[in-house]
C-alpha cells in the first residue's frame, strides 16, 4: 500500500544578528567571515585576520549601521523572511512543510532540517534566496547542508536549486517594484549588485580560459561561466531592462559592498554614482536584484550612505526601489521554483 508523501521546503538566506549589538554582531561577523567560502584564503590567515582585525574594529561601527535597519518587529531580513515562509506555506497547502533558515545565525540550517525531517517528509528542497549563484552564498549553504545530512542514517531525495537569476516570475516582481516608483522622473537607473573578489569569480571559470582572459567575458552566458555571479548578475539585468523596455543608456550594471585592498567586480557603485553626477545627472533610481529582501546592503548602504554621497556632490535624490520582501509575486516565484524547478 502507498502511503502520501510530502516534501520539505527549506528556504536559506545569508543571516542576520540575533540584536543590533556588538556583542550580537561580533557573533555574527565571526561565523560569517569564517567561513572559508566568504573569505577564500589560508584557514590560519583566515582566523587571524577576522579574529584579530576585521570583527575587532568593525562590530561596534556595524552594530550602529544594524540599529539604523532595525524595525520594531527585528531584523528585517528575519521579519521578511518568516512571512515569505508563511505565504509559501499557505500557497502550497499541507502537502509541503516550508522553513526558513539563515546560513548564519538563528534561525540556522540544522534547526530547520531537523524540523522538516521530523515531519516525516520523502523529499527535501532547499532554496537559497540568492538569484545569482556564489560559492560564497549558495556554495556555501550546499557545503553546510551536506555537512549536516552527511550525519543521517536515513537522508531524503534532495533537490537544490542553484540559481534563478532570470526567473520570468522573480523578473516580473522586481519589475513591479520598479514601477511602484514614476521610472520616467529618474535621470539614470543603476542595477546595483553586491560585490565579489575577482579571484572568486576566477574560480568559478570551468575552462580556466574564460574570466578575464576574453574581453566582455561576462556578457553572456556559456559553459565557461555558467556558475559565474557576474555573468549572472549581467543575465538579471538583462532580463529586467528588457521588461522594463529601458535602452543601454538609460541605465549602468555596478557592484558594492566591497571589502579590503584586493580587486572587486567593477565599476564599483560608489564610483559609478560619482560618475553620472559628472555627466549631469540629478536624480538616481536604484535596483538591487542580488537581494531578494531589504537588509543593511540596501536599507542602509543605499538608502542612507550612497544617498548621502550623491547629495553631498549636488545630487537631488538617489532612491532605492524597495525590495521583494513579500510581495505577493515573489511568493508566487518562491512556489513556482519548489514544484517546477
Amino acid at each position: 500500500m502507498s502511503f502520501h508523501k510530502k516534501i520539505g521546503i527549506l528556504l536559506v538566506n545569508l543571516g542576520t544578528p540575533d540584536a543590533p549589538n556588538r556583542s550580537a554582531v561580533h557573533r555574527y561577523l565571526t561565523q560569517f567571515l569564517t567561513d572559508g567560502r566568504v573569505i577564500d584564503i589560508n584557514p590560519i590567515s583566515r582566523n587571524l585576520l577576522v579574529r584579530g582585525v576585521i570583527v575587532p574594529f568593525r562590530a561596534g561601527k556595524s552594530a550602529s549601521l544594524y540599529k539604523m535597519l532595525w524595525t520594531p518587529a527585528g531584523s528585517p531580513l528575519k521579519v521578511y523572511g518568516y512571512s515569505l515562509k508563511e505565504k509559501v506555506q499557505t500557497a502550497l497547502g499541507t502537502d509541503y512543510i516550508v522553513e526558513l533558515a539563515m546560513r548564519y545565525q538563528s534561525p540556522s540550517i540544522e534547526e530547520a532540517i531537523e524540523k522538516i525531517l521530523a515531519s516525516k517528509v520523502s523529499e527535501i528542497v532547499i532554496l537559497p534566496l540568492f538569484p545569482q549563484y556564489a560559492s560564497a552564498s549558495t556554495g556555501s549553504v550546499y557545503e553546510e547542508i551536506m555537512r549536516i545530512l552527511s550525519k543521517k542514517q536515513a537522508i531524503p531525495a534532495l533537490r537544490f536549486i542553484n540559481s534563478f537569476y532570470d526567473h520570468p516570475l522573480m523578473i516580473e516582481a522586481f519589475a513591479e517594484r520598479a514601477r511602484e516608483q514614476d521610472i520616467s522622473k529618474y535621470d539614470h537607473i543603476l542595477f546595483s549588485y553586491h560585490g565579489l573578489p575577482v579571484r572568486q569569480l576566477v574560480k568559478s571559470d570551468l575552462s580556466g580560459q574564460h574570466c578575464q582572459k576574453v574581453e566582455n567575458c561576462c556578457a553572456e552566458l556559456n559553459p565557461s561561466n555558467q556558475f559565474c555571479y557576474s555573468a549572472q548578475c549581467f543575465a538579471t539585468t538583462k532580463a529586467l531592462t528588457k521588461v522594463l523596455d529601458l535602452k543601454p543608456d538609460q541605465y549602468t550594471v555596478c557592484f558594492q559592498s566591497r571589502l579590503g585592498k584586493t580587486p572587486w567586480i567593477e565599476p564599483y557603485t560608489s564610483d559609478v554614482i560619482k560618475k553620472r553626477y559628472d555627466a549631469g545627472d540629478r536624480n538616481i533610481l536604484v535596483l538591487c536584484p542580488a537581494f531578494i529582501a531589504d537588509c543593511l546592503e540596501t536599507t542602509v548602504e543605499i538608502s542612507h550612505e550612497y544617498a548621502e554621497e550623491f547629495e553631498n556632490l549636488g545630487g537631488e535624490s538617489l532612491q532605492l526601489v524597495e525590495g521583494l520582501n513579500d510581495h505577493p509575486k515573489w511568493v508566487e516565484a518562491v512556489c513556482n521554483l519548489v514544484k517546477n524547478s
